[in-house]
């Protein structure tokens, strides 16, 4: 029983959970990145260098034998995706920042404020001999 308590308690801590959660949200995000090359950059921007290459699909891009056309969708995803990532840790450090900042502690008392208290003490005490 102690092993299965044990496991439990492992699988369903919050940190499991949610690297599970950034699992399937990076793999649906990896699906939209390959979109956005495929289906956008590359027609925008990659056609006009394949058309003068004479190929119609970057997988066909080849230098020498050499196929780097899908490497070359494969760099521009991953520059996409590390891009998207910098930005969002960006955000979520200066968020913790402004959490950091906490307000100022009040300042010490002032000399006059220091004086008035010992007068206060020497009172005290006088008045209780």
């Amino acid at each position: 029983m102690g092993f299965a308590k044990e496991f439990k308690e492992f699988a369903f801590k919050g940190n499991v959970v949610d690297l599970a959660v950034g699992v399937i949200i990076g793999a649906a995000f990896s699906a939209i990145v390959k979109s956005l090359v495929d289906d956008i950059i590359t027609p925008l921007i990659l056609n006009p260098a394949l058309e003068k290459a004479n190929v119609k699909n970057i997988a066909e891009l080849s230098w020498d034998g050499v196929k780097y056309g899908n490497f070359l969708s494969s760099v521009i995803s991953f520059l996409i995706v590390a891009f998207v990532l910098f930005m969002m840790i960006k955000g979520i450090n200066s968020i913790g920042k402004k959490k950091e900042e906490a307000p100022a502690a009040p300042a010490g008392p002032t000399e006059d404020q220091k004086l008035l208290m010992e007068i206060r003490d020497l009172l005290k005490t006088k008045n209780n001999i």
